[in-house]
C-alpha cells in the first residue's frame, strides 16, 4: 500500500483505536489533531537519524558576504532544506572527509570552495517524498504522531506499553536504515586477508 498522509493519519488512529478516516477534509477530533502536529513530527523524525532515502549531496559556493570564522577561509550557507549533516568534503566523492571543518551559528566553515557537503533533507524530493519512505519508517512516523495526540484524542497519557512500542518502531526503522547502507568499502577477499596477515607477521618479525 501507498505510502500517504491520509495512510500516515490512518495509521496513527488505529494505534489510538479509532475509526479511520476517509479523507483528509474529514472534520473530527483525531484530524485536527493530527493536523496540530504532522509537519513537527515529520520534521522531528528526520532529525532523528541518518536516513538513506533523506540523504543528498550539494556543492556549496563560498558566502562573499560572510566573514569566516577564525582559524578559516571560507564561510558557507547551509541550504535551505538542510536537516543534519552526514559528511562534508572538498571533492564530490566524499573522500576523504573534511577534518578541518566547522558548524558554528548556523554556518559552515572551511578552507575549501566549494564545499561538498552530504545531509539529511526536508526537500519534498527528498525526506518529504513520501513515496520514498521505506515501510519501517512510515510505521515509525505513524507511532511519534500518535504519542503527540494521545492525550488529546483518548484523553489519557500514553501507556508504559505504548511507550515500549514507540521506541521499538523507531529503533527497527534506524536498524533497518542502517543495514540497507551503501557499504563504502568492499570487504577484503580471503586472498588479501592472508597476504596483509602475512606482511604483519613478517613486520613483527623483524622487530623481534
Amino acid at each position: 500500500m501507498a505510502i500517504t498522509k491520509l495512510r500516515l493519519y490512518n495509521d496513527a488512529g488505529l494505534l489510538l483505536t479509532e475509526e479511520p478516516l476517509a479523507s483528509l477534509t474529514e472534520s473530527n477530533k483525531l484530524r485536527r489533531a493530527l493536523d496540530a502536529v504532522y509537519d513537527a513530527v515529520l520534521q522531528q523524525c528526520l532529525e532523528e537519524g541518518f536516513w538513506n532515502f533523506a540523504m543528498r549531496v550539494a556543492s556549496i559556493d563560498a558566502s562573499a558576504g560572510i566573514d569566516p570564522a577564525i582559524g578559516f577561509q571560507n564561510a558557507f550557507e547551509k541550504p535551505e532544506d538542510w536537516v543534519r549533516t552526514y559528511r562534508a568534503s572538498d571533492n564530490e566523492r566524499l573522500d576523504p572527509p573534511l577534518v578541518n571543518f566547522n558548524d558554528e551559528g548556523g554556518i559552515w566553515y572551511a578552507d575549501c570552495d566549494p564545499l561538498f557537503v552530504k545531509f539529511v533533507s526536508n526537500s519534498v524530493n527528498y525526506g518529504l517524498d513520501l513515496t520514498l519512505w521505506p515501510e519501517n519508517y512510515a510505521n515509525f512516523v505513524a507511532y511519534r504522531l500518535a504519542h503527540r495526540v494521545h492525550k488529546r484524542v483518548t484523553g489519557s497519557e500514553p501507556s508504559d506499553k505504548f511507550d515500549r512500542e514507540h521506541k521499538r518502531a523507531r529503533g527497527m526503522a534506524l536498524s533497518r536504515d542502517a543495514a540497507d547502507e551503501t557499504v563504502l568499502l568492499p570487504p577484503r577477499g580471503s586472498w588479501v586477508n592472508s597476504r596483509m596477515s602475512g606482511m604483519i607477521s613478517r613486520r613483527y618479525d623483524r622487530r623481534s
